[in-house]
């Protein structure tokens, strides 16, 4: 009979060790729904200290040890440019660290002067004007790996489904709750200075590799095919331009926008063929809203999608104009 109440004993244990573990899980949000939306933003215009890297998105978790070993009372945030589905790990690059100040506060010099004795950076980002979001909570750490696994794939469809152009994607962990902010506008605004560096050396040798390429097959620009070519261009000139002029969106993409691409960037959906229309955004007094954020979007026309992140084009970097 003893070995019996034993075998009972332990079986409870077993149970009570189940519950506890399922309990746990479903704590940290594993029935949580996920809900993605359009609107304005949770956050406000923010100073950030950071670290940048290059490498496996695995890595950013020690920076985010960094950031909360000097302090622990201020919110973490994480900025991913590259889509890990597309891109090499070693290739995806990643902004980790810690809001200083948000909104019209400003960060104090000795908060600032310690994350630059362990190597952080500062710098600010403004307020988006809108973005696509999601919340998910944030209650153990377990959460984290819930939100990155269950989040990203409902912002993928989301994105997907409507042909937006919404980067990079933004993690802010704040109190207990965990924020997906993805710009829809204005994405190099979000750029910390390193990945715009990066940006406009991938630019230049992508440039010069055009360059080269124009110069070995220049050689035959004036054979006949090309005299004949000439003609047919100048004789159609005229019909294009009226073309031109009665397409409502014209294949450019902005007269403060030129057409750069990267390997890294997020998605190759539409946002020319995009309806802002479609998404619950504000729209201001004056009959302007949603629509007038088209000539902001940096994303190209209608091309195929993939089915995780999205590889969205690199918007252009209005703090260089």
């Amino acid at each position: 009979m003893s070995d019996w109440v034993l075998l009972g004993l332990i079986a409870a244990l077993v149970v009570l060790l189940l519950l506890t573990v399922f309990g746990f899980v479903v704590y940290s949000g594993l029935f949580t729904e996920v809900v993605v939306s359009a609107g304005s933003p949770p956050v406000g215009n923010i100073t950030l200290a950071y670290k940048f890297r290059v490498g496996a998105y695995g890595e950013s978790g020690q920076l985010f040890t960094d950031g909360c070993s000097i302090s622990s009372k201020l919110c973490s945030i994480g900025v991913y440019y590259d889509n890990p589905h597309t891109v090499p790990p070693e290739k995806c690059r990643f902004a980790i660290g810690r809001i200083l100040s948000e909104g019209d506060a400003k960060p104090s010099e000795e908060q600032i002067k310690r994350f630059q004795k362990y190597g952080f950076k500062i710098f600010s980002f403004p307020a988006p004007s809108h973005v696509v979001m999601a919340t998910f909570p944030f209650t153990t750490p377990l959460s984290i790996h819930l939100a990155v696994n269950r989040v990203h794939p409902a912002l993928d469809t989301y994105i997907k489904e409507r042909k937006l152009c919404a980067h990079p994607r933004i993690e802010i962990y704040k109190e207990d709750r965990i924020y997906f902010v993805c710009p829809l506008a204005r994405q190099g605004d979000f750029y910390v200075p390193e990945m715009k560096e990066l940006e406009r050396k991938s630019r230049a040798a992508a440039a010069e590799a055009e360059d080269s390429r124009t110069d070995i097959t220049g050689a035959d620009t004036m054979s006949e095919t090309s005299s004949i070519s000439m003609e047919a261009t100048t004789d159609s000139r005229d019909t294009s331009v009226a073309t031109s002029i009665l397409l409502p969106f014209p294949a450019s993409r902005g007269r403060e926008e030129p057409d750069n691409r990267s390997e890294h960037s997020y998605s190759e959906s539409g946002a020319s063929g995009s309806s802002f229309e479609e998404l619950d955004l504000e729209v201001t007094g004056d009959g302007e809203g949603a629509p007038g954020l088209l000539p902001d979007v940096g994303c190209a026309g209608n091309q195929e999608v993939t089915d995780k992140w999205t590889k969205e084009p690199i918007a252009a970097e209005r703090g260089e104009e």
